[in-house]
């Protein structure tokens, strides 16, 4: 009993063991199970899900930025192109970066540490633009630095050739290369085209080490040409740029039209902004004047309404006028002659410019039949569609006009305009009284123009205007030595306090040449000069015979003015 009694215990202790291997090799079993069961289910049945949220940590899909179109004059020269430029951005949470490396970043950059520190913590986002467009030689300094975390993502930059000279026209595009201003934003579904997108594998750091899925390829932007003639708008640009400065004016503006097709050969503003570096630019620097700005155009309106009267068949260029010594009376006010004269004919109210001369015509026709005749020519609806800003004048309805208001319409007063639209209103008399549309791109056929007055009267008044630059008329200084020229003056105060300023004026000339075959239309507005001289005659018309003179010398055109007065030119003593 006493050997049992000992070795009982020591069964025990053995049969104990064996059921706990037993147990921990039952546990072990089915553990492995387990694990089997889970990794054929997650393989088998939840494989698609898993990956997904796989490709969800490591890929991402990125925005794949497309060409802009380029912007080229007439006869293919670039006047807007994009270049490739590389952007940098970072996940915050993925940034390992020292403090030298953040001083070297902030360098190179030409940043603030602390806006650089800013965008790195950044960590509400996943992606965050440190700097954008940045030129090759600082990318090519980022990527040197070897911060993790930080990649490059490639854009487009606007680059504008031509720069000051157009910059008012073409505009400009944003960050996001989308077009802001001007033709860049008239235009922007045209150039802008469409982005695509791209699948790509990162890392743990957020760089972009494969590209794994195309969806959609991007689609360039179309290619423009516009009507302008780049050699014309240099000429045109360089001309302003001087008239402004000699007579210290506020501003100027100049637009040169095809006289046959109606296709802007120039337009150009003074001062203008330079679009490749817009550091200090104010957004009123960037207004394109000579669409979007109006103003009272003065005297430049007077052959509209005279055409006007030649067409009712009650007045010739011949028929007198008595311009009442320069001072006239209309109710209480008074109308007043620069050159006071008592009797003129039609032909010398245009060549001297008589208000009064003017007035009274005007007063002698229907007051809708001139207000109809003038919203024909333009005045008062937008000189051409979609672009931003452009302005349609004033033209206030005939039911509303009282005499004075019909009177000082004919002069110019009481009325605005734009440059542009009163440029393409001049077509009228360079195409025997059709009005052309005008067109900021490049034509291929002849526009269909809407016929406006009798050609018998157009080319009447074309007659006329040519007597406005001779020695006798307002604008001698218009006369060019080779070409006939057939234009306007115009002077015109400016508006103030309800009123009109004694001495803030618009100077403007338009002209026509040659007048015998018109190849150009120049108009010229200069505002508020400084110098003494304010007369459309003495300010605007210099500047239209040296732009009108060499753009026609450019263009190849013949002259048209009698050979005995070029011989009598040439012959003439210096």
């Amino acid at each position: 009993m006493t050997y049992q009694g000992r070795s009982a215990p020591h069964l025990l202790n053995i049969h104990l063991k064996q059921w706990r291997s037993s147990l921990i090799l039952v546990l072990l079993l089915c553990w492995l199970g387990g694990m089997i069961g889970r990794a054929a289910y997650l393989q088998g049945l939840r494989h698609s899900f898993l990956q997904h949220k796989a490709d969800a940590m490591s890929s991402r899909v990125v925005v794949m930025p497309a060409h802009r179109g380029m912007i080229m004059d007439r006869n293919g020269l670039p006047l807007a192109v994009s270049t490739p430029v590389e952007s940098l951005w970072c996940n915050p949470e993925s940034v390992d970066a020292t403090p030298a490396q953040i001083r070297d970043l902030s360098r190179i950059l030409q940043m603030s540490e602390a806006d650089v520190r800013d965008k790195l913590a950044d960590h509400g986002h996943e992606f965050v633009y440190i700097k954008r467009r940045l030129p090759p030689e600082q990318a090519a300094a980022v990527t040197r630095l070897d911060i993790q975390g930080l990649s490059l993502q490639r854009e487009y930059r606007r680059y504008y050739p031509a720069g000051e000279s157009t910059a008012a026209l073409i505009g400009i595009t944003g960050v996001n290369d989308n077009g802001q201003e001007g033709l860049e934003l008239a235009w922007q579904n045209v150039l802008g085209g469409k982005p695509g997108s791209q699948r790509v594998l990162e890392d743990r750091h957020g760089n972009i080490i494969e590209d794994l899925q195309s969806i959609m390829s991007p689609r360039p932007g179309q290619d423009v040409a516009l009507s302008l003639d780049m050699r014309l708008q240099y000429l045109a640009t360089r001309e302003l740029e001087q008239a402004v400065a000699q007579n210290k004016a506020r501003d100027g503006a100049i637009v040169v039209l095809d006289a046959k097709t109606g296709e802007v050969l120039a337009l150009a503003n003074a001062p203008s902004f330079n679009p490749n570096n817009l550091a200090g630019v104010k957004p009123w620097m960037m207004r394109n004047r000579v669409v979007a700005d109006q103003y009272e155009p003065g005297s430049v309106m007077k052959p509209f309404t005279v055409t006007a009267a030649l067409d009712t068949g009650r007045y010739t260029p011949a028929t007198m006028i008595d311009t009442e010594n320069g001072s006239w009376r209309i109710g209480t006010a008074t109308i007043h002659d620069a050159e006071p004269a008592r009797v003129l004919s039609v032909a010398q109210v245009i060549q001297k410019s008589s208000n009064i001369g003017a007035s009274k015509i005007a007063l002698s026709l229907d007051p809708q039949y001139m207000w109809d005749k003038l919203h024909d020519c333009g005045f008062g609806s937008q000189p051409i569609d979609a672009y931003p800003g452009t302005a349609s004048g004033d033209l206030r309805p005939w039911q509303h006009w009282r005499p004075i208001n019909q009177a000082t319409t004919s002069y110019g007063n009481g009325v605005s305009v734009s440059l542009l639209q009163i440029a393409r209103a001049y077509t009228v008399f360079a195409n025997h009284g059709v009005l052309l549309p005008v067109s900021l791109a490049r034509l291929n056929n002849q526009p269909i123009g809407q016929r406006v007055f009798s050609m018998h009267g157009a080319d009447e008044m074309r007659d006329i205007l040519q007597t406005v630059a001779s020695t006798d008329g307002t604008a001698p200084l218009a006369a060019l030595p080779d070409y006939l020229v057939a234009g306007k003056t115009g002077t015109a105060h400016k508006p103030d306090h309800g009123g009109y300023s004694n001495s803030r004026y618009i100077a403007s000339f338009i002209g026509i040449a040659p007048a015998s075959r018109p190849r150009l239309i120049v108009a010229v507005m200069i505002d508020e000069p400084s110098t003494g001289k304010y007369y459309g005659g003495q300010v605007a018309a210099p500047v239209f015979h040296q732009v009108m003179e060499d753009s026609l010398h450019l263009l190849g055109v013949p002259p048209d003015k009698p050979m005995n007065t070029v011989a009598n030119r040439t012959a003439a003593p210096t």
